[in-house]
């Protein structure tokens, strides 16, 4: 048992060697760490009795095989026929016209491509949610004009010492309106805005996870004024352990080079991160964002106006006092939690048809003009003196 452990120890050692000098891309160096990697998974595979794990380790061995086979006949074309990135870490070939590996932008092909993949996080459009449209927060709102709006429209205020916030943490229980306060960052800020999670991210192909956190920064270095939302960070960004991978250690060491590495102009990209576990998140990541915004379950004034805000216009009949009252009874609720409960109630009439075998007649005020009444029907008992009996798609 000990001796089929060490075999795979040692090949997971020596494959994270051959990501880095793949990555590096010491092409050479790293076929050979892939061989010698494949022999001691080869020897890990023929002793394993679980089954599950010898399944995984021949998993990893295609994937490796195959790149090897890739890095071998990357390294056995001439050099005057092959460009210095005509192969990327993810595993496939990147090379251009006239071997060059290069568009027309000079971009390589591996870069064009991770720029691809994150096209998806730019928001083009506006959400269109404005701060009135966030119900109660009112402290969180100017803190959130303090140090994103403000820079952005006056950063002529912004000189010597006086420098914007760079990294800001939204935290606070869920459903409290963190994303929803973002768009309305996104919408009054009238910047570049990259929204992103773990799934923009997080990829199958080894190295390449932190080499697109890297070209997500690059990208807002590009369009700057730019702000990157990263919605539940501490999926990226948690505590490090024993048990995590080396690719999320990767992601995570990436982040934190990026977000205040040496070298990295930063002017003009804010960071705004969001959780509901702040104490999981890395403490070097914690110390990035150096503001940070309570997001707290909303008040009464701030859960009237979340249930009036949800009702929005649909036809009822409930007064200030009782949406007043709706406040009160819904103590402990977060915003999220109103917009549910909103949901269900107006489902109720619906409910109610559907199950219901006799109609009456009533007069309503009518939709176009409130003076005119009009005749419509209504769920009622069969005992009914004007009943009618009939389904409702009748």
């Amino acid at each position: 048992m000990s001796g089929q452990s060490n075999f795979l120890d040692r090949a997971c050692e020596i494959v994270r060697q051959a990501i880095d000098e793949d990555i590096k891309q010491n092409w050479e160096e790293s076929l050979k760490l892939y061989k010698n990697a494949l022999d001691y998974f080869h020897m890990a595979y023929k002793y394993e009795k679980n089954p599950k794990l010898k399944d995984l380790i021949r998993t990893k061995m295609e994937e490796y095989l195959d790149r090897a086979e890739k890095l071998k006949t990357h390294v056995q074309t001439p050099d005057d026929k092959r460009g210095r990135q005509a192969v990327g870490a993810n595993g496939k070939g990147t090379s251009g016209e006239g071997g060059s590996g290069t568009n027309a932008d000079g971009d390589d092909a591996d870069t064009k491509k991770l720029r691809g993949a994150l096209s998806s996080a730019i928001l083009a459009e506006t959400p269109n949610v404005s701060w009135d449209d966030v119900a109660g927060l009112e402290g969180a709102k100017e803190s959130l004009k303090e140090a994103v709006i403000l820079p952005i429209k006056f950063p002529h205020l912004f000189t010597g010492k006086r420098t914007p916030w760079r990294g800001i943490l939204m935290y606070g229980p869920p459903g409290t309106g963190k994303s929803y306060l973002a768009k309305a960052v996104a919408t009054e800020a009238k910047s570049t805005f990259f929204s992103v999670s773990s799934s923009d991210l997080v990829s199958k192909w080894m190295g390449e996870s932190e080499r697109l956190v890297k070209q997500l920064f690059t990208m807002a270095r590009e369009n700057k004024p730019a702000i990157i939302f990263i919605d539940e960070v501490d999926s990226l960004c948690g505590t490090r352990g024993e048990g995590e991978s080396e690719a999320a250690r990767r992601i995570k060491t990436e982040f934190l080079v990026q977000m205040n590495g040496v070298g990295n102009d930063a002017e003009g990209v804010l960071v705004l991160g969001a959780t509901n576990i702040p104490w999981q998140l890395d403490i070097a990541i914690q110390r990035r964002f150096e503001k940070r915004i309570f997001i707290p379950l909303p008040d009464p004034e701030a859960r009237k106006r979340i249930f009036e805000l949800n009702v929005g216009t649909t036809p009822c009949t409930l007064t200030q006092q009782d949406y007043r009252e709706l406040a009160s009874q819904s103590q402990g609720y977060s915003g999220s939690d109103i917009a549910v409960v909103v949901r269900d109630a107006l489902m109720q009439p619906v409910r109610k048809v559907l199950s219901a075998t006799h109609f009456r007649p009533v007069m309503v005020p009518s939709a176009e003009d409130p003076a005119i009444s009009v005749k419509k029907l209504t769920p009622c008992s069969p005992g009914d003196p004007l009943a009618i009996e009939k389904s409702w798609n009748e």
